[in-house]
């Protein structure tokens, strides 16, 4: 059975594994300063930053819709047997409802719920890029990873509040406090939602530290074989930083840098990393 992997671009995968692999991207759209583009299409995240600069307005994201998730399979299943898409959590976006309406008119289409955003995605993704080279048929590749997905530990730190303050996501009183006070809040992902963390205060980059070791924890419920180091836009030093404190944690077979793209970009801003890895058990 020829089976195709697909995704949303908030799995935020780079464009060399996504060569690797032939993971189709199905993009978001991201709407800044009266004008809409395709997510990684159209705009990067540093544009997007540099528009919002310039209008001082935040920008938004609007989920792929029906009929993109049609011509988009469609041409897939001319060449393929099935396909299976994962997208970002259903509490965060209507893709996956789309997706899954799309799916119904099309047939031989199996969409994933990751519960979950970014490289938690991408880590679903992999693993059925590598069950379906193994022979693997797609039904078995959802029913594997909707249960494999309960045992992702994605998390980051936030450098500023700005643009979660711009979006409604936070208060102005909390976001000059948090500013004041160097606060750099944990926003973690669990059951679908995000929520709010640990938060460190002082320099981002030894807050970094902190927080790595701390998601880290108890290595021994970690899964090694593959960790992202998924960031907003940093400087290299503080993802090398990052990178060494992980790797001297523990024996992770994979360390993988990625950029986050502009939905999680638009939402969270610069200056934020994450580090998302599977644990042994469930969460």
């Amino acid at each position: 059975m020829r089976i195709r992997i697909t995704a949303d671009s908030t799995c935020d995968l780079t464009p060399e594994l996504v060569q690797k692999y032939g993971i189709t991207i199905t993009p978001l759209t991201v709407n800044c300063a009266g004008t809409s583009y395709k997510d990684g299409v159209d705009i990067s995240p540093d544009e997007l930053y540099e528009k919002i600069s310039a209008s001082g307005q935040l920008g938004s994201t609007a989920a792929v819709n029906v009929q993109e998730y049609l011509d988009a399979f469609g041409k897939l299943l001319e060449e393929c047997d099935a396909i299976v898409h994962f997208t970002i959590s259903a509490e965060m976006s209507s893709c996956y409802q789309n997706a899954c309406l799309a799916a119904e008119e099309l047939g031989n289409v199996y969409v994933v719920d990751s519960r979950n955003l970014s490289t938690g995605i991408a880590h679903l993704v992999l693993d059925a890029c590598d069950m379906a080279a193994a022979g693997v048929d797609a039904a078995e590749i959802k029913k594997t990873l909707d249960a494999r997905k309960e045992k992702l530990d994605v998390s980051f730190l936030v450098s500023t509040l700005e643009y979660l303050r711009k979006g409604g996501r936070c208060t102005a009183l909390a976001a000059l406090g948090a500013n004041l006070l160097k606060l750099h809040p944990c926003i973690y992902v669990k059951d679908g939602v995000m929520g709010v963390g640990r938060k460190y205060r002082g320099a981002m980059g030894r807050c970094l530290t902190a927080y790595v070791k701390d998601q880290l924890g108890d290595v021994s419920t970690v899964d090694t074989r593959r960790i992202f180091i998924t960031d907003s836009g940093i400087d290299q030093e503080i993802r090398d930083t990052v990178e060494k404190t992980v790797r001297e944690l523990a024996p992770f077979e994979e360390v993988i840098h990625t950029r986050a793209g502009c939905t999680v970009s638009c939402h969270c801003g610069p200056g934020t990393l994450g580090i998302l890895f599977y644990r042994r058990g469930s969460r």
